[in-house]
């Protein structure tokens, strides 16, 4: 069985975990706050806080710009969960807006309806890892029209003077829009290394932050520290300095640190990322475009355009002409040949809990008809050539096989 997402493992991966555990100290300590300093770096933003899961970032977040009851936040229907729920964690009502058809992502037309004095942030989703197009969006949010429905009601909003432009970066970490890397694309953006993703710490994530003066984003980065971090003034590395053990609680923060012990995972592979990860993970996907080209039934998906380029995180690709349950045999004929793919993903409305609060999939056309028809490869580093032509021909046979 070719399996669908495995994670990249090297020795030298193995190597630096093992010096974690070695090390005494295997929590929150000097590979994490290495790793912060590395992730920015690659992203090219001011700072990053690495916590215990994208989720964690994008809650932290809109806990920071005090999202609470009765606010708003858009967001595509086309997402996982998370990018929902951590709405509804603040008390806000989740706004959804449907996607273009061409990259499955948030469509700045469908935003710009969606605006009310209640929203406070936007929330954007690189589907894929291809980015949104965030100068369309930054240059809706920097209208007058759209700058006077905007209501601030805590410091960090009247200071914003706007809505706050939040990425849900968890699949582009490495992609590049208009020479800019994801993460330094807008206000914040949040990157997901889960084990599935390009670039994992087995569980983790972080934020990146790149807020415009007069914010001081060292300032916000130490607050969320402390606010990923129950709230303590002061984490255990600081508190190993000599007769610094004292400490202080000073709000009731959240439990989100990334241990040092999965730091390190994150410190080997960011060494190979682009050079190794990266070119890998394209050349995948070149490859499977180049094999289905010639079936008019394919709709491959984009992964580069001019001045944009994916992280190469999913090959999304969309049968033409092919009904949801067709597509979900042509999957469980691609099984029965031994390979697995994946569906990215289920649009929320579909999901019940989104059903219950009364989203209906109908209210978002283009989203149910992207998700309908998609069927996601698999693409990871380890992926032979050989593999790559064996998941082509279990396609081709597959949609042979349904669609007749």
């Amino acid at each position: 069985m070719i399996p669908f997402s495995p994670p990249k493992i090297t020795q030298e991966v193995i190597d630096e975990v093992v010096d974690a555990l070695r090390s005494g100290w295997i929590t929150t300590g000097p590979k994490t706050k290495q790793l912060e300093k590395e992730v920015a770096a690659y992203a090219g933003a001011p700072y990053a806080l690495c916590l215990n899961s994208a989720t964690a970032g994008l809650e932290l977040m809109l806990r920071w710009f005090g999202v609470k009851e009765g606010d708003e936040v858009i967001l595509p229907a086309y997402t996982y969960c998370a990018t929902a729920n951590v709405v509804l964690h603040c008390g806000a009502k989740p706004v959804l807006v449907d996607v273009r058809r061409a990259d499955f992502n948030m469509d700045a037309e469908q935003v710009r309806k969606a605006i009310t004095p209640r929203t406070k942030v936007i929330m954007p989703v690189d589907i894929g890892g291809m980015p949104c197009d965030y100068p369309a969006l930054q240059a809706l949010l920097q209208e007058p029209e759209i700058r006077s429905r905007f209501v601030a009601e805590t410091p960090e909003q009247q200071q914003l003077g706007r809505v706050l432009l939040l990425a849900d970066a968890a699949h582009s970490f490495g992609a590049s829009a208009g020479g800019k890397r994801a993460g330094s694309l807008c206000d914040a953006s949040v990157f997901s290394f889960h084990a599935v993703k390009n670039f994992t710490t087995a569980e983790g994530g972080a934020v990146c932050l790149c807020l415009p003066e007069p914010f001081h984003n060292q300032q916000i980065y130490q607050a969320l520290c402390v606010k990923s971090l129950h709230g303590q003034n002061k984490d255990a590395l600081a508190k190993t300095q000599k007769g610094n053990w004292e400490y202080d609680i000073v709000e009731a923060g959240y439990k989100w640190n990334m241990p040092d012990v999965l730091a390190a995972i994150g410190l080997a592979e960011i060494r190979h990322y682009n050079n190794e990860t990266l070119l890998r993970r394209k050349k995948i996907m070149e490859a499977y475009s180049q094999g289905f080209r010639a079936y008019a039934w394919a709709e491959l998906p984009v992964f580069d355009a001019p001045g944009i380029h994916s992280s190469c995180h999913l090959y999304m690709l969309r049968i033409r002409h092919c009904s949801e349950s067709q597509r979900n045999a042509i999957i469980q004929k691609i099984f029965d040949q031994d390979v697995s793919v994946n569906v990215h993903f289920k649009p929320l409305p579909l999901l019940s809990l989104y059903k219950n609060l009364g989203y209906r999939m109908e209210d978002y056309p283009v989203a149910f008809d992207s998700y309908a028809r998609e069927i996601s490869l698999p693409v990871y580093y380890d992926l032979s050539e050989e593999q790559v032509q064996t998941v082509i021909r279990a396609v081709v046979n597959a949609v042979a096989s349904v669609l007749k």
